[in-house]
């Protein structure tokens, strides 16, 4: 399965970030067990109370500050260097994959690093002014919002498209800490194996896809992920 594979592309989800301290959303413990979504990710608990959000966000942000990237981070890092096709599309939006060294990440869901005008349209990684409500804006006047996608918004078109190509052409197609239940990333590894790729997930817990993928490694990706890479260079880097 990984002789001569030169094609790769991985999805990544909370669980690759939760050795690094960060909390999933999804599992046993999620954040979303204890929060009501819709009123800190989405457009209309924003509108209904921007400060609120922005008091959500700031928080996971000073969570963010102190976080660094595991072992799982650095070898996709490492591992994108050495393979001369490879995509890394993640669900996160934590960053940590750049801050690992991967100089090429297709996101998703967004970055919680930057913020996006709503009149503007402009990115920018820090807050620019901030009024007495603690609610940051652009240097335009326009309001600012976390530069991730919310409950009921579309993913980036454009990012999208290019994880379906990396699916459709790649030769594995590797699964990693997320629960494969979101669609459509979700769909990015069924369409790698419609297309003739094999499959390799590594999570702490069985998922939906577990029984699909060529193998299912159930363990810590800090672990699992540096030993897999280590096992592709000895069959390919000789």
């Amino acid at each position: 399965m990984l002789k001569e594979t030169h094609r790769i592309t991985v999805l990544t989800g909370a669980g690759i970030s939760a050795e690094s301290g960060l909390e999933t959303f999804r599992g046993k413990s999620g954040i979303w067990n204890q929060m009501k979504p819709e009123e800190l990710a989405s457009m209309d608990g924003f509108m209904a109370n921007p400060g609120l959000v922005w008091e959500w966000y700031r928080y996971r942000r000073t969570i963010l500050a102190t976080a660094q990237p595991n072992p799982a981070h650095h070898a996709l890092a490492e591992w994108s260097k050495l393979c001369k096709d490879f995509t890394l599309v993640t669900q996160n939006v934590d960053g940590l994959h750049q801050v690992a060294g991967q100089r090429a990440v297709l996101e998703l869901h967004g970055n919680i690093r930057l913020n996006r005008c709503l009149r503007c349209g402009k990115e920018e990684d820090a807050e620019l002014l901030a009024s007495h409500d603690g609610i940051p804006y652009c240097q335009c006047g326009g309001q600012l919002r976390p530069s991730v996608v919310w409950f009921g918004e579309e993913l980036p078109r454009k990012v999208l498209d290019e994880a379906i190509r990396a699916s459709d052409s790649c030769q594995l197609f590797l699964v990693i800490g997320t629960s494969a239940e979101v669609y459509p990333a979700a769909h990015l590894p069924e369409i790698a194996r419609e297309h003739g790729a094999a499959t390799l997930e590594i999570n702490v817990e069985q998922t939906r896809f577990s029984s699909q993928a060529t193998v299912s490694i159930l363990g810590l990706a800090s672990q699992a992920v540096p030993a897999v890479l280590q096992t592709w260079k000895s069959l390919n880097l000789q």
